[in-house]
């Protein structure tokens, strides 16, 4: 199987390191100056599932051709423009696309950019960070990579991919007949984080033990799931058990990578989780004051981090 990995960064090199090692061809489209890291110190793999130090064949924009059964799309939402643009000479009729973003709305994207028969649905659950000189650095147990159809079913294309990452080690992979659904549930807890964590710039835990604060987490999941349930994907009670039991854990310490981009100064998903919620809201006739308050925060914190004006650390 030909692998075509959309950068090799903490995502895109993780799994596209243990693809290459389970025996598929894999090659990472990069920019020059990664280019150049890779060919001088190879993909170069921290895990606690064993490291690695593999020769990793590079391509740039300029050397792209078709000729890939997939194409591993691991860019965030705001970037998803210029991937399209990046990917665009690689995608034939034998060519499928996964994309592991965050969200839902990236998939009508990429559908109309490339017709709805080449795209998959995908999600990705791990914690890894590329370090200065290149290294990918998983760092913790969480190796997920699920997918599927998403017009439903198993499909040889997706069957064939599972295969493959069965053999991948320190992957779990899992080729499923629902990805729709497993993709409406991890928006409707990571949504329920952004819209709490930013609103209040605090992890799950300092929430919970805010005066009310469990008591708003759980009306701000029941509101998501109500979003979900209107666009045809109820969630389980075992989904909605497991959640409530999060966001009222007075210990826990989860808080999204939106909520530390943003203490960071950096770009966020504003419009591709909490803006997409906010729209899914109203179409639904779901109350989304505290929906829009995040979206109206998130979007303000741009406009401040644009101008120049947030406070230096």
């Amino acid at each position: 199987m030909r692998i075509l990995s959309l950068g090799a960064g903490a995502l895109g090199g993780y799994f596209g390191g243990r693809l290459q090692q389970a025996g598929a061809e894999v090659a990472f489209l990069v920019r020059p100056g990664r280019q150049a890291q890779l060919r001088r110190d190879g993909l170069v793999i921290e895990s606690p599932f064993g490291n690695a130090k593999l020769p990793a064949t590079t391509l740039t924009a300029e050397e792209i051709r078709p000729g890939w059964d997939v194409v591993l799309l691991t860019c965030k939402a705001y970037d998803l423009e210029a991937a399209i643009a990046a990917i665009r000479p690689a995608i034939d009729q034998r060519t499928a696309i996964l994309p592991v973003l965050n969200g839902l709305g990236h998939i009508a994207t990429l559908q109309k950019a490339f017709g709805a028969e080449r795209v998959l649905g995908g999600l990705a659950k791990i914690q890894a960070t590329m370090t200065p000189d290149g290294t990918v650095k998983q760092l913790n147990d969480w190796r997920w990579l699920i997918f599927g159809e998403v017009t439903g079913g198993l499909s040889p294309r997706v069957e064939a991919l599972a295969s493959l990452a069965a053999r991948a080690e320190g992957v779990a992979a899992e080729a499923v007949p629902d990805i729709m659904q497993r993709m409406w549930e991890k928006l409707t807890h990571l949504g329920t984080s952004a819209v709490g964590t930013v609103l209040m710039r605090a992890n799950t835990g300092e929430i919970a033990r805010a005066p009310g604060g469990i008591a708003f987490m759980h009306e701000v999941l029941a509101r998501n799931a109500a979003i979900a349930a209107a666009n045809g994907h109820p969630m389980p009670a075992s989904f909605m058990t497991e959640f409530r039991a999060l966001f009222a854990d007075t210990k826990g310490g989860y808080a999204t990578s939106m909520l530390r981009d943003l203490e960071a100064g950096g770009r966020i998903e504003a419009d591709h989780i909490l803006g997409f919620l906010l729209d899914r809201a109203r179409a639904a006739g779901v109350q989304d004051d505290w929906h829009n308050a995040a979206y109206i925060h998130a979007k303000a914190f741009e406009q401040r981090r644009d101008a120049g004006r947030l406070p230096k650390g």
